[in-house]
Order: C-alpha cells, then sequence, then structure tokens
C-alpha cells in the first residue's frame, strides 16, 4: 500500500468520527447555547473556512469547520477564561475526537502558556494552539467580535487594556504567520 493511500485512508477515519454540520449544531444547542452564542459560533465558522481555503499547506477545512462550530461550547456553562476548559471537558464527554477538543481547550487568545495558565486558575498545562486547524479556529475567533468581523488591531488593543502584553504579542505573530501561510494580511481576507 502506498503511503499516500494510507493518508487517505487514515483521513476518512479520523472525519468519519467527526459530527456532521447538523450533528455539531444539535450539540451547541442541548448544551444550552443561545443565538447570540451560535451566531458567533457561524461567524468564526464563516472566518475559519475562508483562512482554511487561502492557506498554503494541508489543512483538514472539515475538522476546521466542526471545531469552528463548537469551540465555544464551554459558554454554555461559563464565560470566564476557563471556557475553553469547560468546553473541552464537554467535547470529550460527547465523545469527540480529541483534536476537536484541543481546538476549543486552544481557542483563548493567541494562546495561554503554562505561566498563563497557572496565573488564571486553569489547570497547569500549556493552551497554546499548536495545529494549523487549531491556530485558524483561535485566530478566526480574535477576529470575530459578536458575530461582526473586527481587525487584528481591536483583539491586540483589548488584550493591552487587560495588561496582557504577552497575549497580545502572540495574537499578533498568529496573525502575521497565518497572513503569510495566506498569501495576504487576514484584515484584508
Amino acid at each position: 500500500m502506498s503511503k499516500g493511500a494510507t493518508k487517505s485512508t487514515s483521513e476518512k477515519v479520523q472525519k468519519a468520527k467527526l459530527p456532521s454540520r447538523q450533528e455539531a449544531m444539535a450539540m451547541l444547542k442541548e448544551a444550552g447555547a443561545d443565538d447570540k452564542l451560535i451566531a458567533h459560533c457561524r461567524a468564526v465558522t464563516a472566518l475559519a473556512v475562508k483562512i482554511a481555503s487561502k492557506c498554503k499547506g494541508e489543512v483538514d477545512i472539515e475538522l476546521v469547520k466542526i471545531g469552528s462550530l463548537l469551540h465555544d461550547i464551554g459558554r454554555t456553562s461559563n464565560h470566564g477564561i476557563t471556557h475553553g476548559v469547560e468546553g473541552a471537558k464537554m467535547l470529550r464527554k460527547l465523545g469527540l475526537p480529541a483534536e476537536v477538543v484541543r481546538i476549543a481547550e486552544r481557542h483563548i487568545g493567541g494562546g495561554l502558556t503554562t505561566g498563563d495558565a497557572e496565573r488564571l486558575g486553569l489547570p497547569k498545562k500549556s493552551y497554546v494552539p499548536k495545529t494549523l486547524e487549531e491556530k485558524i479556529v483561535a485566530h478566526a475567533d480574535n477576529l470575530i467580535s459578536g458575530s461582526k468581523r473586527a481587525p487584528v488591531s481591536e483583539a491586540i488593543s483589548h488584550m493591552i487594556r487587560l495588561q496582557e502584553v504577552e497575549a497580545a504579542r502572540r495574537i499578533l505573530s498568529l496573525h502575521k504567520e497565518l497572513s503569510e501561510l495566506c498569501g495576504r494580511d487576514l484584515d484584508r481576507l
């Protein structure tokens, strides 16, 4: 069996585990998501898919779609900084693939370091997005305010107002990395 065939089979297995868009929407609603949260998740999804489709390199667009729809499911029980961790717990309980769980867990800003996590009272580990799919969803979330598109400068200014200068730097770094992969500034995408 060729290397390409093995990869293709592996991708099919992974995608088979992902819920459909309709199933993901049902999960959000069953968790108690209101219209405002659903509108936000849809807006993040639309932008994340747009970014993923422009990126050079292999991106699992189905994972981006489902991960972005479910990234804020934790907000149905908590609107604080712990909503990513809470969302990850909920998605694990629902039996979703680890890739989807990690998107929810690592989507906060430009990511949270182990030091950030400890300072904020989260379980001590890194919540910095690692895969391209995690980075795309995290940054699409940075560029959506409510359900409206916002420039990266707004996300950076928000972090600076919170005196989270390192978080602002990580958001800018993520913006530059993804803009380079897309061949254009994401603020103009």
